[in-house]
C-alpha cells in the first residue's frame, strides 16, 4: 500500500505570488524541496506540514491531506438544484 500525501501547495503559493524559493527561504529548506513537495515526490515530517500551515496561515488540512482534493471550478450536484 502507497502512503500518498496530496497537497495544495503549488496553488496557496501562486494564489499569494509566493515563489518556490520563497517559501523555501522563510520554511528553512532548500527550494528543491517544495518542488519535491508539490510533486509529491516527498512526504513532510509532522513539523513541516504544521511549519506550512502556520506559514499560509491555514489548517494543515487545508495544505495537506490522504485523500485527493476536489477540483476547484468543477460542476457539483447541486449546481442543477438552484432555483431561478
Amino acid at each position: 500500500m502507497s502512503e500518498v500525501v496530496y497537497n495544495r501547495l503549488a496553488m496557496l503559493r501562486a494564489e499569494r505570488g509566493i515563489s518556490r524559493r520563497q517559501l523555501a527561504e522563510a520554511l528553512g529548506v532548500h527550494y528543491q524541496t517544495v518542488g519535491y513537495l508539490e510533486r509529491g515526490e516527498f512526504r513532510p515530517s509532522l513539523y513541516l506540514a504544521l511549519r506550512i500551515a502556520e506559514y499560509f496561515e491555514v489548517p494543515v488540512e487545508v495544505v495537506f491531506s490522504v485523500e485527493p482534493f476536489p477540483r476547484l471550478g468543477g460542476a457539483t450536484a447541486s449546481d442543477g438544484e438552484r432555483s431561478a
